[in-house]
């Protein structure tokens, strides 16, 4: 296994763990205070644990090398692991708006606030450790699916200081109606990290083109060797950590195949030192000759 494999398959065990021991430290939190805004976190730790499994699996699946029946690896399991987040996150959306609506109409008091707030302190803690390590591990494998986990591990932290508050207000101000109101905001944050995750996983499956920016970029690398004379049909797409990329350069007629291949070669090298995880398709053409038809971002 290489160093991203290993370092994205040891970041989606820790996410894994460390959903399981927050919600045996919120489920107890949460019978000893009967909060809504601690149920809302229990909920959310919940999610956590059944998404960072899925995107275990997924990432065990999609670092599986290429076979004979998938040429192009397995890649696409990590959007999909991306989709069945954002689904189920939008399921505990739905669950926390009903329940906290319920709160606000019948108001119910926190008992054993400093329970709460101990459990929500060490949950804090714990929770930016993953995060951090997570972040590590996107800048260095690009992965779609820790990508997607960090997103709504970082919203528990700003989740988990919302029930702080909730609780501090409910228990020291009598403000009953702050529990129920950070559950509505718990769930705001949650639609927001599934939207997000929903948008990036329909992208990779749909093959979108890779952003402007990403693009500018292989062009420029392109036709930066002196050879190469111009390209077109520039074609991008992103499967997990993979990122696919076909293009057509035009080069002098005059010039050998062997010279031909040698330019390919050096211009594909240069791709994939700027784009790790790429495979790289180059068809050359000579200048003048072929008229490519126009596409719209080429």
């Amino acid at each position: 296994m290489n160093a991203h494999a290993s370092l994205m398959t040891r970041t989606a065990w820790a996410a894994v763990a460390t959903a399981g021991l927050l919600i045996a430290m919120k489920l107890v939190a949460y019978i000893v205070t009967d909060s809504i805004a601690m149920m809302a976190s229990l909920a959310d730790s919940g999610l956590d644990l059944f998404a960072s499994s899925i995107n275990l699996l997924a990432i065990r699946q999609a670092l599986t090398p290429a076979d004979a029946e998938h040429r192009f690896g397995h890649g696409k399991a990590e959007p999909l692991a991306g989709l069945m987040q954002g689904a189920f996150i939008s399921g505990s959306v739905a669950f926390l708006i009903i329940e906290s609506v319920s709160r606000l109409i019948q108001p119910h008091p926190i008992e054993h606030g400093a329970i709460a707030l101990g459990v929500m302190g060490v949950s804090i803690a714990v929770t930016i450790g993953l995060v951090i390590l997570q972040q590590i591990a996107v800048r260095r494998t690009g992965s779609l699916a820790i990508g997607a986990d960090r997103v709504h591990y970082l919203s528990d932290v700003l989740t988990n200081a919302g029930v702080i508050v909730g609780v501090v207000l409910s228990t020291q101000f009598g403000l009953l109606e702050a529990d129920p109101v950070i559950g509505l905001c718990v769930a705001a944050v949650l639609s927001f990290s599934a939207f997000h995750v929903l948008r990036q996983s329909y992208d990779q499956l749909m093959d979108r083109e890779l952003p402007d920016a990403a693009r500018d970029r292989i062009k420029a690398i392109v036709m930066r060797h002196p050879d190469v004379l111009n390209l077109h049909d520039l074609r991008t797409r992103m499967a997990g950590i993979s990122t696919f990329i076909q293009l057509h350069i035009e080069l002098d007629p005059a010039i050998s195949l062997t010279r031909a291949h040698e330019v390919s070669d050096c211009v594909e090298a240069e791709i994939c030192h700027a784009f790790p995880n790429a495979e790289v398709i180059i068809h050359q053409d000579p200048a003048g000759v072929e008229a490519p038809e126009p596409l719209a971002k080429s």
